[in-house]
């Protein structure tokens, strides 16, 4: 049978190239797949139909967004997304989440159709070399030349995926290869490796902290899971320490503990920045400390902090990039976790008397502030906050919107923030249907500005589809939000290039089969959630805001006022 040849270990009978290539994914445990189809990779396709009961293939409606899903899949799942895109346009479509994998330390492949190689090397039909075109935003980039050597250069790509720091891998694939017959065992199941710090570094490591007057612990980066997030927790209680979340991790640790400091990202407290320059001891576990985190390089000096570093990280690529640590450690992050937890406690910390002042700033920063218009996001999200279950997904791309949700939200559990790093907007909309796609038994609900929406607001259609019922909620401004702000705090009155004419959501959501409902006082949203969450199909919430409500402190036309007294 056909099926037998796909999923055949042994060289007991020949498969195409395509055969080979799922059989090996199935190997690796894919049980997911997000693709726009195309004829260059039209073996592969036949092959996943043979295997459409072990490996569900979503179809999207761009490239972008396919890439996009599998890259939250990564961030979930710690394995590899995986994307099929087609050759030239699909593969220049999917770069976006490919840079949002490599700046967000995912691990992701994506394959990409390749002209046949009797064509390459002539400038073919959607030829490109992907050699060059991804050599600066993935790990790896490879072609298979021999469809024999598949199964070696899917195990490769699935380790390179996930060890060290994890990020992207792209293979392609070339036409004729894929269908190619070839007799090939399969590889074995690639597990990726633990790192463990070594006795001598934790035993310095907590002479180090011992002392410390201020320390803070800031978690962040990908390679987590729920057990080593539960052993930072045990950590930080034994030795009654304050924990900040790096930007966009704010799952790593509950926004609820009394221990928890706040994320460091945009828009940050101001008090938990004092707190990060004033700290005599980081220490810093899994983040790569990157410009969102530092605010700009700026909360750390560079090369040699003010702060006595402790930095740890699964890549030694990443260890004194831009800050030189006291102690550097590379190691995985359970790994790291659990040594800390194991780690004897530190006796009467200097810090202890001071080590819940942090989730008071916290605390204090959420308090309700004025907002013009009839809409008021804070108590939006405050719904969200009390109606939401603990285990609940929410995904968001890039604006000014984000900051009402990354500010107000309390994260209580592991993977329930799906936020791009790399501060790419149109992410929100794929990364939620990837959520529900992976756990459909959770609620998730896709946070997003009336721009960013527009950016993979096609993708509802692939909700629809896949029966996928999120919850898209719509933050409507008629804006670009963020560079609209920019422009108002340096070229005031200058508006040019941000103003955008927006479709009526509801009639688009309905359109695409969804359920749609506007939403234009804040009375209205708790009862329109309901409504939504019960649904038996996606629906969109459509929120119309104020667009003087640009930013949580300031309107525009409070920017203006500013600037004109600076000018003054």
């Amino acid at each position: 049978m056909v099926i037998g040849l796909l999923e055949s270990q042994s060289m007991s009978a020949p498969r195409t190239g395509g055969q080979i290539l799922v059989a090996n994914l199935l190997r690796q445990g894919v049980d997911l797949a997000f693709c726009v189809p195309g004829e260059s990779y039209l073996a592969v396709l036949d092959a996943l139909y043979e295997a459409r009961e072990s490996l569900r293939l979503i179809v999207c409606r761009h490239e972008g967004g396919a890439a996009y899903m599998a890259e939250a899949y990564g961030k979930l799942t710690g394995r590899p997304g995986i994307a099929f895109v087609t050759r030239g346009p699909g593969a220049s479509n999917a770069a976006i989440g490919i840079h949002t994998a490599q700046q967000d330390s995912t691990p992701l492949i994506v394959f990409v159709g390749q002209v046949g190689s009797d064509f390459r090397d002539r400038e073919a039909f959607q030829e490109i070399d992907y050699r060059r075109m991804y050599g600066s935003i993935a790990k790896w980039v490879a072609e298979i030349d021999c469809a024999q050597r598949i199964p070696e250069y899917i195990a490769r790509a699935f380790r390179i995926a996930t060890q060290g720091r994890p990020g992207p891998v792209v293979l392609a694939l070339p036409e004729d290869m894929l269908a190619s017959m070839a007799q090939v065992d399969d590889a074995a199941r690639v597990e990726p490796l633990a790192v463990h710090p070594a006795a001598a570094q934790i035993a310095e490591l907590r002479e180090t902290l011992a002392g410390s007057r201020q320390p803070l612990v800031i978690v962040g980066g990908s390679g987590w899971n729920e057990a080593a997030c539960a052993d930072m927790r045990r950590f930080a209680e034994a030795n009654t320490i304050p924990v900040a979340c790096a930007f966009r991790t704010q799952d790593l640790f509950d926004n609820s503990h009394e221990l928890y400091a706040g994320d460091v990202g945009i828009a940050i407290n101001p008090k938990l920045a004092a707190r990060v320059r004033d700290a005599d001891v980081l220490l810093v576990a899994g983040e790569r400390l990157g410009e969102m985190t530092t605010g700009g390089y700026t909360l750390l000096s560079a090369p040699q902090p003010g702060q006595t570093l402790i930095h740890v990280h699964p890549g030694s690529e990443e260890l004194g990039r831009v800050f030189q640590p006291a102690l550097a450690i590379q190691a995985t992050m359970p790994a790291l976790a659990a040594a800390l937890a194991e780690m004897v406690p530190i006796a009467n910390p200097a810090w202890l008397g001071n080590a819940r002042q942090p989730h008071r700033d916290y605390l204090a920063w959420q308090e309700p502030r004025p907002m013009p218009g009839e809409l008021d996001l804070w108590q939006v999200v405050a719904v969200l906050r009390q109606r939401l279950p603990e285990n609940a997904i929410v995904a968001n791309g890039a604006g000014n919107y984000t900051v009402w949700l990354h500010r107000l939200y309390r994260h209580r559990r592991f993977r329930t923030q799906l936020a791009p790093y790399n501060g790419s907007m149109g992410y929100g909309v794929p990364a939620a249907i990837a959520a529900k796609a992976t756990h459909p038994e959770r609620v998730v609900v896709s946070w997003n500005g009336d721009g960013c929406f527009q950016m993979n607001g096609q993708e509802l259609a692939t909700a629809v589809q896949s029966k996928l019922n999120v919850v898209f909620v719509v933050i409507d401004n008629g804006m670009y939000g963020t560079i609209r702000m920019h422009q108002e705090r340096t070229y005031p009155a200058r508006v040019y290039g941000t103003d955008l004419v927006n479709p009526d959501f509801v009639a688009l959501a309905k359109a695409y089969g969804a359920i749609g409902e506007a939403v234009t006082r804040t009375a209205e949203f708790a009862p329109a959630l309901e409504r939504a969450l019960g649904a038996d199909r996606p629906s969109l919430l459509w929120l119309k805001i104020d667009p003087q409500a640009i930013t949580m402190s300031a309107t525009i036309d409070q920017i203006r006022a500013q600037h004109a007294q600076r000018s003054q």
